[in-house]
């Protein structure tokens, strides 16, 4: 496969998967795996891997027999993990060759995804086979899961579910204008549930420039919360099921009609919606996004693991299980 080909392959994965994101560098970077996991993985390959015509010799078995693939269980494990891939047996790594580059060597990874369909790329790494060229350099002694230090960030007196005792903490920047965080909405919600009593989500507001009643939402909906907390839960849900419907003029016609539908005292939403005290809040979770570089929306964190995007099912309990095995394990 020529270097144009897997150029091909990038750009029409990537508009698959993510139809709507950000085209800056930063959202390039962020690609994650979701019901396409093998096949974005060979996109992710393919953007920044040296083109084949440099790794189609066929290995003699003196030159495979010679290096070490000790750490082939390790290096797949942490290919799943870094990718966010729910099924590692869908990676398959060929024999390590010894590379027209001194000291490198490469070998094939082909992926595979639920409807069969693979496609193979090639990777290089160090004769000691714990150190890859992936794109970005890759140290298996490292977290595969690029964690990020969410140890920062404002997570009290928040939206929340979940005991704040428990295991695994999601920490969910969005923004109640953007149709992907309304898609991702009951995911995650669900997904807490589904491990009830050891998942703590905790919602950010994150509201993106350009968006004209996503911020004016996000305030209303701190001050909805502020009075009752499960009175925020019901404003999100009806500003992501409605957003079709929703524009800047009718804001605070919907704002009222959401206010009355859980009985909460008007004259005191509408002090707090004119005061300093929610509106800093929303400040304070746009900047503590800013600080660990959210680009886009949604953006998860699970126990620091940054997942973006428009999240499946088998990814959020992917990361959830595998950190909750550690949990098990670490005690």
């Amino acid at each position: 496969m020529r270097a144009n080909s897997y150029r091909t392959i990038a750009k029409m994965f990537n508009r698959a998967l993510y139809p709507a994101a950000r085209t800056d560098d930063s959202a390039r970077r962020a690609i994650r795996f979701s019901g396409g996991a093998a096949l974005a993985l060979i996109a992710a390959l393919a953007l920044a891997t040296l083109t084949a015509s440099a790794c189609k010799s066929t290995p003699s078995s003196a030159l495979a027999a010679t290096a070490d693939t000790s750490h082939d269980a390790k290096l797949t494990e942490f290919l799943q993990k870094h990718f966010r891939i729910p099924d590692g047996t869908s990676i398959k790594l060929g024999a390590p060759v010894e590379a027209p580059i001194p000291g490198l060597w490469s070998r094939s990874v082909t992926a595979t995804n639920a409807q069969g369909q693979s496609a193979t790329l090639t990777i290089y790494s160090n004769e000691a086979g714990d150190k890859f060229i992936l794109g970005q350099f890759l140290d298996l002694n490292e977290d595969p899961w690029g964690r990020v230090n969410v140890g920062a960030l404002h997570l009290d007196d928040r939206p929340t579910i979940g005991p704040a005792d428990a295991p695994v903490t999601m920490v969910e920047f969005a923004d109640f204008e953007c149709p992907h965080c309304a898609r991702v909405y009951p995911k995650v919600e669900a997904a807490v549930h589904r491990h009830e009593g050891q998942v703590r989500l905790v919602y950010k507001y994150f509201p993106l420039a350009g968006h004209t009643w996503a911020r004016p939402a996000a305030i209303a909906s701190e001050c909805a919360r502020m009075q009752n907390p499960d009175a925020f839960w019901d404003f999100a849900g009806a500003f992501y099921r409605d957003q079709g419907s929703i524009d800047a003029a009718n804001i605070g016609d919907r704002i009222d009609a959401l206010a009355r539908e859980d009985k909460l005292d008007s004259k005191l939403l509408h002090a707090c919606l004119l005061a300093k005290a929610a509106d800093e809040r929303v400040d304070q979770d746009v900047q503590d996004g800013d600080a660990v570089h959210v680009a886009q929306t949604p953006t998860l964190f699970i126990n620091g693991i940054p997942v973006t995007g428009e999240i499946e099912d088998n990814v959020l309990d992917f990361v959830v299980t595998s950190e909750l095995n550690s949990h098990h394990v670490s005690r």
